[in-house]
Parts: structure tokens; C-alpha cells; sequence
């Protein structure tokens, strides 16, 4: 019976690790609205688009403390350097809202929303 029992919590410790390793997509949704990343992404784009920036201002400091709640969840599943990219990417992003410049602001926001999209694929 021992045996059966060994086996079984192997089987169970298995299950987990493959479940945590491929679950990138799962647990990079929202758990609140705190750490909703696309919906800052969104909120962002709208903000440059129409020339509001403080709000923009306002709106990524949401965005990067989101990103921060997120990076925990989804550390083991998705690779290192699409983090890094997020990371460079949003450090690139508060430097060009800090200039009140649209078009490289847009451009970094896309850059993000594509490595946001292709997370863990």
C-alpha cells in the first residue's frame, strides 16, 4: 500500500509542476482590478491619443505596478527575456510620456502589447 501511496504523491507533484510551467496564459489574466495590464495598456493609448498627460502619467504608474503584481504569477511559466523586454519596454515608456511625445510613446506601447499577446506561446 506504501507503495501505491509514493507513486500517487509522485504522480501529484508531476501534475503540479506541469500545470505551474504551462499555466502562463492562466495566471497573467487579472485577479482584480489592480493588476489589470491590459486595461492600463488601453487606458494609456487613450491618454496620448488624446493629449491628456498627467492622466497618461497617472495611468502608466498603474500600468508598471500591475506589471510588478503579474511578474510573481508568471515567472516560472513564460521566458525570461519577454519579461525583460516588458521591463525595457515600460522604462522606455514612462521616458517618453515624461517628454509628452506621442508617436515613440505609441511605439512602445504596441512593442508591449505584442510581447503581452505572444506571453508564454
Amino acid at each position: 500500500m506504501k507503495r501505491k501511496e509514493y507513486y500517487a504523491v509522485i504522480a501529484l507533484l508531476f501534475a503540479v509542476f506541469v500545470f505551474i510551467m504551462n499555466g502562463g496564459d492562466l495566471f497573467k489574466k487579472p485577479l482584480g482590478s489592480q493588476d489589470d495590464f491590459a486595461l492600463y495598456m488601453d487606458k494609456v493609448r487613450e491618454n496620448i491619443t488624446t493629449d491628456e498627460w498627467e492622466q497618461a502619467v497617472s495611468n502608466n504608474e498603474k500600468l508598471s505596478r500591475a506589471w510588478k503584481r503579474i511578474v510573481p504569477r508568471i515567472q516560472f511559466s513564460v521566458e525570461k527575456d519577454e519579461i525583460n523586454a516588458i521591463n525595457v519596454s515600460l522604462a522606455r515608456l514612462k521616458g517618453t510620456i515624461a517628454n509628452r511625445d506621442p508617436k515613440p510613446s505609441l511605439v512602445e506601447l504596441c512593442e508591449i502589447r505584442e510581447h503581452w499577446d505572444n506571453l508564454n506561446r
